[in-house]
């Protein structure tokens, strides 16, 4: 059996990286429902009169807070608009983690393409082959440690043209987003 390589033993910071990215968000997935299902629980045993012996009737809040609410309603509207506005930033950010808004399909057999022609390149981060339809969408993430001259050289050259013509026909234009980390 052959003897592996440097970069065959080391971990790929690629996966390390979206692995993190879908914990953060079951984290956030979990850490939600598990708010609405504590909140859904105390209305439910409040409402059925079983939460410590308090009858169903009970009030929840003082007697100074009900006044001032009673006499200016603006908290509410404002507290009103503000679950209206957290309602609807966690919607796109749950549109977003589904892939909604996403410019093509993602193709693997780009990525794979990507990964080989710059396999001299170490610590490579994300990356992806999206077909869209005004072409390709080439994104690349690449440590301040690589040579970025060369990168860019090699998918001008070679890399990118390969892509093109596997993939789709060879006028196709091409977007590459080369980002690097600090």
């Amino acid at each position: 059996m052959p003897e592996r390589t440097e970069a065959q033993r080391a971990p790929s910071r690629a996966k390390g990286a979206s692995i993190r990215q879908y914990a953060g968000n079951r984290v956030g997935l979990a850490i939600v429902g598990g708010t609405l299902l504590g909140l859904g629980a105390y209305a439910w045993l409040r409402g059925h009169g079983r939460f410590f012996d308090l009858p169903a009737a009970t009030r929840i809040l003082p007697a100074p807070t009900r006044r001032v609410l009673a006499d200016e309603p603006w908290p509410l509207w404002v507290l009103a608009l503000s679950f209206l506005l957290l309602t609807l930033v966690s919607l796109r950010w749950l549109l977003l983690s589904l892939g909604w808004g996403r410019r093509g399909a993602h193709n693997g057999t780009g990525t794979a393409m990507l990964f080989v022609g710059l396999k001299g390149v170490e610590g490579l981060g994300r990356s992806a082959v999206r077909v869209a339809e005004n072409g390709l969408h080439v994104t690349l993430t690449c440590p301040s440690t690589a040579d970025v001259g060369a990168v860019v050289s090699k998918l001008d050259h070679d890399i990118v043209g390969r892509i093109r013509r596997e993939i789709s026909d060879d006028d196709a234009s091409t977007v590459v987003r080369l980002h690097v980390r600090r």
